[in-house]
């Protein structure tokens, strides 16, 4: 099961490469994106991501198995299920396949509230 309070190890890349690609910048701005799973650790709790001029802050990082994705967790993501975000991860990398067992590092995070 995953562990949310686990000691975390350190950062692998920075929160400025956390989400990079168009699509998904677009999702996060327009609320459908609240998480995004990466193979390394790009930020910490509490740390703040800027995008599109918002300001959005990481609530939790935690390890989690592929095999363990639900549907819910994909909506997270900006999908509607968990075939859907498959097929997207799998077109932005060739030839990787996708493992029951492989750990990916989620992030999840909410707007920061514009005063």
């Amino acid at each position: 099961m995953t562990n949310h309070n686990a000691e975390l190890p350190p950062k692998t890349c920075s929160i400025d490469k956390l989400i990079t690609i168009e699509e998904d910048i677009q999702k996060v701005l327009s609320g459908q994106k609240t998480a995004t799973r990466r193979n390394g650790r790009y930020a910490d709790p509490g740390e703040i991501m800027t995008l599109g001029g918002r300001q959005f802050v990481i609530d939790k990082v935690y390890s989690q198995s592929l095999g363990e994705l639900t549907d819910d967790d994909a909506r997270r993501e900006g999908y509607n299920s968990v075939e859907e975000y498959k097929q997207s991860i799998l077109s932005l990398h060739p030839g990787m396949p996708w493992l029951p067992q492989m750990r990916v590092w989620v992030h999840e995070f909410h707007p920061v509230e514009q005063e």
